[in-house]
């Protein structure tokens, strides 16, 4: 397991100012990953990332998650071939958080139902009551085609 600087030993102001990059997992060793398109600051998706997966992402330039389903490393886009191309690692100012601003290869889905985004329904108010609705994501592929 890669690792990196425990957030414990760093002093509130090395921690939100410095220069070391020391990832602050929670009880279960992640954190969470929101990931931007490069082009145009759209929220493609909410992630999780272990310290293998940063370091993996980091090493290799493509966006590497945790998948917490399968308990396992899922480089994004590596069977539909919609890769993210990292181009920039952001961490808040606690470091508990990532943002992946990537270059969404492929057809430019970030989401296994062939939409560009993951966030393609929105929430409004229907007789008083939350319902769904389309957002005007777009599908870009077909996923019966591609997850056969």
């Amino acid at each position: 397991m890669t690792r990196f600087p425990d957030p414990k030993t760093l002093s509130t102001s090395e921690l939100e100012t410095g220069n070391i990059f020391a990832p602050k997992f929670d009880a279960n060793g992640l954190v969470t990953a929101v990931t931007l398109d490069a082009a145009s600051g759209e929220v493609l998706m909410v992630a999780h990332m272990n310290a293998d997966a940063i370091a993996e992402t980091l090493r290799s330039g493509y966006a590497t998650y945790w998948s917490r389903s399968r308990k396992a490393l899922w480089k994004k886009g590596e069977t539909s071939g919609e890769l993210q191309r990292l181009v920039e690692m952001r961490t808040d100012c606690d470091q508990d958080a990532v943002v992946l601003v990537v270059s969404q290869q492929g057809h430019g889905a970030a989401c296994h139902t062939g939409k560009k985004s993951c966030f393609y329904r929105k929430v409004e108010l229907e007789d008083g009551k939350p319902v769904l609705a389309d957002a005007g994501v777009p599908t870009l592929f077909d996923p019966q085609k591609v997850y056969r």
